[in-house]
């Protein structure tokens, strides 16, 4: 790997750790990270064969970069019926969500360690004609290995928080390199323009937008919305969504809040990493909370005062089945905030903490629309959402508006983009 030492170092230590690579994806496994059937892709040897013709190979982290990347296959092979699609991802619930939205010429397999041997088997089965890697997935040997095959590479949606971009500036040398193996990079926002365009030196850069803004979210099984609403037989019910530590002690204690003036309500908490559930099993347990636990198939029933969803892959469920949603990340530091397009997709009007910066720019659009209610602690976080219950707050058609002022034709753009690298390599071969 040329480029800076530190990705020299870099590729040694993943090396050194091949041998132990077998091990790792069995205590993930365990812990229901990994699919245990599955691991030989994870290992670069994949059991399916390659699909004839051209493949376009994308590569994203999880739930929210595959609902990119499947917008943009549907894109591509509305232009090009021709062509094949191998797209990859990391975690389980993404291959599962993969599983249903992949068009018939596409594919997926769990994207392979990033050591050189399991790099380099993948690639040598695959042999992708390009690469697409969404938003900030920079994984060293797997780009630098792409890239010294010489097939053409594409960023796209790339987005990266102010931390991210601080965190490169400390290797600049490795970011250039990495970020220069691209042949054409997408900016979702100016934010990430001005940091890559730093980074790779000040090269000029086009800011593009962020296609998530016109992906269609993940539709919830229609027999499961039905299970849903039956089991809430009409309780007001208000939603907390992709909690972290710290937040779920505030939404119940809104929660209770709330039942002194509508004994019936139902909390959804559905925190951002289910396996979670049980330190707010114990937290619920020391505040009197009744709770019925989604991952048991439990329903609440009357005298429930919470449901805990810790499940991955239904948040398209929980803001279809609940008015108002309290989106995590946002009432502690360090985290960013999380994504509420999906939830006015949904009809779910949005309630936020302050600490929303790796979402700037779609919260000011937002502000802007008066799509949001802005909270800091349980008090605040009742009002919002007794406001929107009595129609009195944002709505979730207030958050479509802010999304369409904010879509500036992102897909569109990043499709010719792509497709022009496809026939500018299809010329040259």
């Amino acid at each position: 790997m040329s480029g800076a030492p530190s990705l020299g170092w870099y590729r040694l230590l993943m090396r050194a750790l091949t041998p132990f690579s077998g091990w790792v994806l069995d205590r993930r496994a365990r812990a229901g990270k990994e699919d245990a059937s599955r691991r030989h892709e994870r290992l670069g040897q994949p059991d399916r064969r390659r699909p004839e013709g051209c493949l376009v190979w994308m590569h994203g982290a999880s739930v929210g970069e595959s609902l990119v990347l499947a917008t943009l296959v549907e894109e591509m092979a509305g232009q090009r019926p021709d062509l094949n699609f191998l797209v990859t991802t990391g975690t389980v619930t993404s291959a599962n969500m993969m599983a249903d939205r992949l068009p018939s010429r596409a594919l997926h397999q769990y994207v392979p360690l990033d050591t050189p041997k399991a790099v380099k088997g993948f690639l040598d089965h695959w042999s992708p004609d390009l690469a697409v890697f969404a938003e900030s997935e920079l994984w060293p040997n797997l780009i630098s290995a792409t890239h010294e095959r010489g097939t053409p590479m594409a960023l796209v949606n790339a987005r990266m928080n102010e931390k991210s971009i601080r965190s490169w500036r400390r290797r600049r040398e490795a970011a250039r390199y990495l970020l220069g193996c691209f042949n054409w990079i997408g900016p979702a926002d100016e934010r990430t323009r001005s940091g890559i365009s730093e980074l790779l030196g000040n090269k000029p850069l086009d800011l593009v937008g962020n296609i998530k803004l016109e992906a269609k979210p993940m539709p919830p099984d229609s027999h499961e919305l039905s299970r849903v609403r039956v089991a809430l037989g009409g309780r007001p019910v208000w939603l907390a969504a992709s909690t972290h530590s710290g937040e779920e002690g505030v939404a119940l204690a809104a929660n209770a809040m709330l039942k002194t003036r509508h004994p019936n309500t139902l909390l959804i908490l559905a925190p951002r990493h289910p396996d979670r559930a049980g330190e707010i099993e114990k937290l619920m347990k020391r505040h009197g909370h009744s709770w019925a636990c989604r991952s048991l198939d439990e329903t609440p029933d009357t005298s429930c005062d919470v449901w805990l969803a810790d499940t991955l892959g239904e948040m398209g469920l929980w803001y279809s089945s609940a008015s108002a949603s309290f989106i995590g990340g946002s009432l502690v530091r360090d985290i960013g905030g999380h994504n509420p397009i999906e939830a006015s997709q949904l009809g779910s009007a949005v309630i936020s903490g302050e600490h929303v910066a790796s979402f700037q720019d779609v919260y000011d659009a937002y502000r802007e629309h008066k799509a949001v209610s802005w909270v800091d602690d349980a008090l605040t976080l009742s009002e919002a959402v007794e406001a929107i219950w009595e129609i009195a707050g944002p709505t979730s058609e207030g958050g479509m508006a802010a999304v369409r002022q904010l879509s500036g034709g992102a897909l569109a753009l990043t499709t010719q983009n792509l497709l022009d690298l496809l026939s500018e390599a299809e010329g040259e071969a």
